[in-house]
């Protein structure tokens, strides 16, 4: 597929879990979120695979390619688990921490997801 498109919606994958985390209701991913995974995981890893493409990785070595940045993908994942696990512990241990930090960069994040959906979104047009 043509890279524009499937950055794009890498992107607003990104803004809909940005959104997920401050719906305190009922929705697809607190109900499934296996399956969202699943998805997610599919539609980034052709975004991986569109860009090896673009580097010139022949082909033939793709598949090798994936499943080895996968491998390390679910390593680097691991280790952000076990930092962020730390660092929670170490944050339930200040007394006092401003309610609106979670919800900061929960925005944060979706304000650049938003802007990378709109500048990618754009490319899908302009090439």
């Amino acid at each position: 597929l043509p890279p524009a498109p499937v950055e794009t919606a890498i992107a607003l994958s990104i803004m809909l879990v940005c959104t997920e985390c401050l719906r305190p209701g009922d929705s697809l991913t607190h109900r499934a979120p296996w399956l969202v995974t699943f998805v997610f995981g599919l539609l980034h890893g052709l975004g991986f695979a569109s860009a090896l493409l673009a580097i010139g990785l022949p082909e033939k070595h793709i598949a090798s390619a994936l499943l080895f940045f996968n491998v390390g993908v679910e390593l680097g994942q691991l280790a952000a688990i076990a930092l962020f696990i730390a660092v929670g512990w170490l944050v339930t241990r200040v007394p006092k921490r401003p309610a609106w930090l979670t919800t900061g960069l929960i925005y944060a994040m979706g304000a650049t997801a938003a802007f990378w959906s709109i500048e990618r979104g754009i490319a899908i047009f302009v090439h």
